[in-house]
């Protein structure tokens, strides 16, 4: 698992941070994490500025910063600091996290570490929808909510993450100073993938027989 909020590999890109048990723990709290992915988004910026994102005041988002700094997950901007005004950026561009070991090893702030990410897709999706009314056509017509039920193994399961991940990396990836210009017309899309087992489900009451039906695609029901 990854946030970057986008997914890449461990280690195929330099500025990835591969959490382990201490790292975890620094960034298992909900502003932490919604801290580090506005500086990834948008860049450097100050305690001031991110607390109007968050909804919170200055002063709790200056103790978190100082957290993550601590932790070597951001750093102060000296170049555009001063004595007045401390900046900040995110000093890797994703979080790389491997969800199987340390939720053995951490349950406590591995749970609240994914709950603290699931919350801020959430709350991404939700802006979205709330901005669907007002936004161009052309964007409008490319907006997308979908959902299908595979029953897959967990060899299966592990291959469709790489495919998807595969095509997701052929496009052209968003950085608040990136190294090239987009073409005209281009905008932020956020991609958020989701593989999420539930092996507490039963089986079908019957087998079925003959390859099964594709699931529609629509907005979640559930």
């Amino acid at each position: 698992m990854t946030d970057s909020s986008e997914r890449h590999d461990p280690g195929s890109e330099a500025a990835a941070a591969v959490l382990d048990a201490k790292g975890l723990r620094a960034m298992a709290h909900p502003v932490r994490v919604r801290l580090v992915g506005l500086l990834r988004k948008h860049g450097p910026s100050t305690a001031t500025r991110l607390a109007e994102r968050l909804g919170v005041n200055s002063g709790t988002a200056s103790y978190h910063l100082r957290q993550l700094g601590a932790a070597g997950f951001v750093e102060e901007d000296t170049e555009r600091g001063n004595a007045r005004e401390r900046w900040w950026r995110s000093v890797h561009h994703s979080t790389w996290f491997n969800v199987s070991e340390l939720v053995d090893q951490e349950p406590e702030a591995a749970l609240t570490y994914v709950r603290s990410v699931a919350a801020t897709y959430t709350h991404r999706a939700q802006h979205a929808v709330n901005e669907l009314a007002t936004m161009p056509r052309s964007w409008r017509d490319v907006f997308d909510m979908s959902d299908w039920t595979l029953r897959l193994t967990p060899e299966e399961a592990a291959a469709l993450n790489e495919e998807l991940r595969a095509v997701i990396t052929r496009y052209r990836q968003d950085a608040p100073e990136g190294a090239t210009e987009p073409p005209e017309g281009a905008g932020r899309v956020s991609v958020i993938m989701h593989v999420l087992p539930d092996p507490g489900e039963p089986a079908s009451a019957e087998p079925r027989t003959g390859a099964p039906a594709p699931e529609a695609a629509g907005p979640d029901a559930s």
